[in-house]
């Protein structure tokens, strides 16, 4: 099958420096979509009311991606260099910004990424196991003031589980 990534590849073990408009746009589709597909077409669906508007909203946020994976293939066509956004905010900022860059995605954006993941995959693995659920507590509700309560269900548990695992 031929390369259609537009970047040369090497048998050497060099790495390649370069992405692709598939490379680009796969990276950007991977990261916004995620599995948030999952949970969230079902809130959207609800909140715009119709399939006709569903469509308009998807296709809306399709080109939206498609632009933001333009914009990563001319960044790493500008940088070719390994380090992708912290490289971009290192060379168009300073240093510092893509220090911070680097700490927040592994102190912040990654560890919600991981609980998001783990959230959606808790909701889902009851279709599997039945016994897995938000309504099944392991420890009832605790009411704590007028608006807050704290329990443990199973499917808490199992999102605590997977953010462990992950």
């Amino acid at each position: 099958m031929p390369d259609t990534t537009g970047v040369s590849t090497s048998t050497e073990g060099k790495f390649v420096q370069g992405l692709g408009l598939w490379d680009s746009t796969m990276i950007v589709a991977g990261s916004m979509i995620g599995s948030g597909i999952f949970i969230v077409s079902a809130d959207i669906a609800r909140q715009v009311g119709s399939p006709g508007w569903l469509l308009v909203v998807w296709v809306i946020t399709g080109l939206l991606t498609l632009m933001a994976s333009f914009s990563y293939g001319e960044l790493a066509a500008m940088m070719p260099k390994a380090g992708g956004q912290y490289v971009y905010l290192r060379e168009a900022f300073s240093p510092l910004w893509g220090f911070l860059y680097g700490w927040t995605l592994f102190l912040v954006i990654q560890t919600a990424t991981i609980a998001a993941v783990a959230v959606g995959f808790a909701k889902y693995i009851g279709v599997l196991a039945p016994g897995i659920s938000q309504e099944r507590y392991l420890i009832e509700p605790i009411r704590i003031g007028s608006k807050y309560a704290l329990s443990l269900s199973t499917a808490q548990l199992v999102g605590i589980a997977m953010v462990a695992l992950l």
